[in-house]
């Protein structure tokens, strides 16, 4: 029997939560996958699906629905912010209080409480979004000012490529910051998500503490 796109995707699905350590989520990071190849992996097991942009989001959404939960992994402009309320159940890339405030507005508008991750930029890469680990506290202190938002963890990407374990030294320090915003019982907040690794460097980046693993081109295969 010859195996479809669709199966091989079920298959790496398959392959995957039979690898992940108990009490790690599996992301599937669903960037220009069509609304078929996503349900395929939903079908195999996936329960979160992580969107780079609102407006491919939105087409997948309305053929998936809530049928899973959706967490937003790209860079979120302030005018994309309305229609991603509607849609995501968690922001996972929040770097400025700026785009925290407009966050908590639509939020607020639409009677909701958006959970929120940090986004951390470990490598202090210039030309990465996120905020520099020595900045992480004085983020998060701002974001549990806002009524319509739940800060919940922390987030980082690691280098794209190369060897995985030139990613471990990001994971570490995004792992101590988490460790230490948890020591400060920050009021309202609830850290328990730390979003690290994607297909090159999950590995690495779960033993380093991730709990959340972000994983597109282990499941999907390569972009075109």
């Amino acid at each position: 029997m010859v195996m479809t796109e669709l199966d091989y995707i079920k298959q790496n699905v398959q392959q995957l939560l039979q690898e992940l350590p108990p009490g790690v989520e599996l992301v599937a990071a669903a960037k220009q996958q069509t609304p078929e190849k996503i349900t395929a992996a939903i079908e195999a097991g996936v329960k979160i699906i992580g969107e780079n942009y609102v407006q491919e989001a939105v087409f997948a959404f309305q053929v998936i629905g809530r049928r899973v939960q959706w967490s937003f992994i790209g860079h979120l402009q302030k005018n994309k912010v309305k229609k991603a309320v509607e849609i995501f159940d968690l922001i996972e890339t929040v770097d400025s209080v700026e785009l925290a405030e407009e966050i908590n507005r639509r939020c607020a508008a639409a009677q909701k409480i958006m959970p929120v991750l940090i986004e951390v930029n470990s490598g202090r890469e210039p030309q990465k979004f996120g905020v520099f680990p020595e900045k992480v506290e004085d983020l998060a202190r701002a974001i549990i000012q806002f009524p319509n938002l739940k800060l919940c963890g922390l987030m980082t990407m690691g280098p794209f490529e190369g060897d995985p374990e030139e990613s471990r030294p990001y994971f570490r320090e995004t792992k101590q910051v988490f460790d230490y915003l948890k020591e400060l019982n920050l009021p309202g907040a609830d850290l328990r998500i730390l979003s690290m690794g994607m297909t090159n460097s999950y590995r690495v980046a779960i033993e380093e503490g991730a709990n959340r693993v972000r994983i597109g081109t282990k499941i999907f295969g390569p972009r075109q």
